[in-house]
């Protein structure tokens, strides 16, 4: 049985400012008694507006876990998430919805896009299904930005993977969302691609004053954050600001990651 909870006021960091996303004391068990895993075990972290954080740690740590609580795709055992000043416990199951519609940008590695649809189509899928059309500059821009002017009548199997996943992310940013959510977005992709991905993400960042949160096992792609979280055995055990391959290397070292 869920117990999710949320404190009585908004949530603020540094004075009255209130972060795009954040956790506070979450924990999400899984099983019973000796069986019992603690994906996540009193994580208490706030993610800044018009930031690009990474979220690294190895296998089983947590870091998909904690995404996806603070997406709204997956519910704690207690504690709280919230993405801008909402607490997603407070939400009723169509409010949460709207809010990840309206709110929250997805970008996974294994793209997700709708089969039946054309790249555009596809793009523009959270807009359509509220009726909206969005920015529509904005939305020519994305897709000028991510090179895909010539490939919008195309459907995902007529795509390279890089093409698709480039698909997925001017989705996410297509809406113009307060925060986007990435879950190893480069996993499937080449090196050469994969960096060309994560270069418009910041892009996206420091010219759009966009907020991104990626997970990732990679050094080299989380090097293009502004900070690195460091999650082990479901806690947070470090983080960084400005890093480098070789600094965040390190600092797997350091903790024990």
């Amino acid at each position: 049985m869920n117990v999710t909870t949320h404190p009585a006021g908004p949530p603020t960091a540094g004075g009255d400012s209130v972060p795009a996303a954040g956790a506070i004391d979450a924990c999400k068990y899984y099983g019973v008694g000796d069986a019992q895993v603690r994906a996540l075990d009193g994580v208490t972290v706030a993610f800044e507006t018009g930031r690009f954080t990474a979220i690294m740690g190895p296998s089983g740590s947590g870091k998909s876990t904690l995404l996806h609580c603070l997406a709204g795709l997956d519910t704690l055992t207690s504690g709280a998430t919230y993405i801008g000043g909402t607490y997603l416990a407070s939400l009723s199951d169509r409010e949460l919805t709207e809010l990840r519609r309206t709110d929250v940008g997805f970008v996974f590695q294994a793209f997700n896009l709708i089969p039946t649809l054309t790249a555009d189509e596809n793009i523009r899928l959270p807009m359509m299904l509220g009726g909206e059309t969005g920015d529509l500059a904005w939305i020519d821009h994305v897709i000028g930005t991510v090179g895909l002017a010539d490939r919008l009548k195309h459907r995902p199997s007529e795509l390279s993977g890089g093409q698709q996943q480039r698909v997925a992310v001017a989705r996410a940013l297509a809406s113009q969302p307060k925060i986007i959510f990435a879950d190893e977005p480069t996993g499937n992709l080449d090196s050469t691609t994969g960096t060309e991905i994560l270069t418009f993400m910041g892009d996206a960042v420091r010219e759009f004053g966009q907020t991104i949160v990626m997970v990732t096992h990679d050094p080299v792609a989380a090097a293009n954050a502004d900070r690195v979280v460091f999650v082990g055995d479901g806690k947070i055990v470090g983080e960084m600001s400005d890093p480098t391959p070789d600094s965040i290397l390190d600092h797997l070292k350091q903790y024990g990651v």
